[in-house]
């Protein structure tokens, strides 16, 4: 996954956990397109298990024929148990992807999920953000990662197509 010169070759995804089901649809078929030039381009995309978008970006980048890494949260070396909206999407994920990366964070903790997207995004050379451009909450770190990765010198692509829309409390299911 390390390209010329050093460089990472890994794009990542970050955004909210709330997004409308036809956002998704629209951001399946934005992504694809972004994603195709960067599977030619000898690129891996790297995405944490979960519902939402990470489903979408998996899907897109099946179709654009960008390898694809799923990072699977575990617990003491173990796979960590997965919210139950998000068991189904994890198993969809791991079909498409090429490799599977551990990374120990418990996934019902969002400050450890948060320093674990942290870690992935140090290993990047790009960024693509699903973000609509609101500040972060308790629940959405979204800016925060944005802010996180520029920060770092990562190359950050804001994506928010016309039409897209959040709906507030679809993303804050307890664990």
């Amino acid at each position: 996954m390390v390209g010329e010169r050093g460089l990472p070759r890994v794009i990542a995804v970050v955004g909210h956990a709330d997004l409308a089901p036809w956002t998704l649809a629209l951001l399946e078929e934005e992504l694809r397109a972004r994603l195709a030039r960067c599977a030619e381009a000898g690129r891996t995309g790297l995405v944490r298990v979960g519902q939402g978008l990470p489903v979408a970006f998996g899907r897109a980048a099946q179709q654009a024929g960008l390898a694809l890494v799923a990072v699977v949260p575990t617990l003491n070396r173990v796979p960590a148990l997965l919210r139950d909206r998000d068991r189904r999407a994890a198993g969809e994920l791991l079909l498409l992807s090429q490799q599977v990366r551990l990374v120990e964070y418990d996934p019902a903790d969002r400050d450890a999920c948060m320093r674990a997207d942290e870690r992935l995004l140090r290993a990047c050379a790009r960024v693509v953000a699903i973000w609509d451009g609101t500040d972060s909450n308790d629940r959405d770190t979204t800016a925060h990662l944005v802010a996180y990765a520029r920060s770092h010198g990562i190359d950050v692509e804001v994506v928010w197509p016309d039409g897209a829309e959040r709906l507030p409390g679809l993303g804050e299911e307890s664990p």
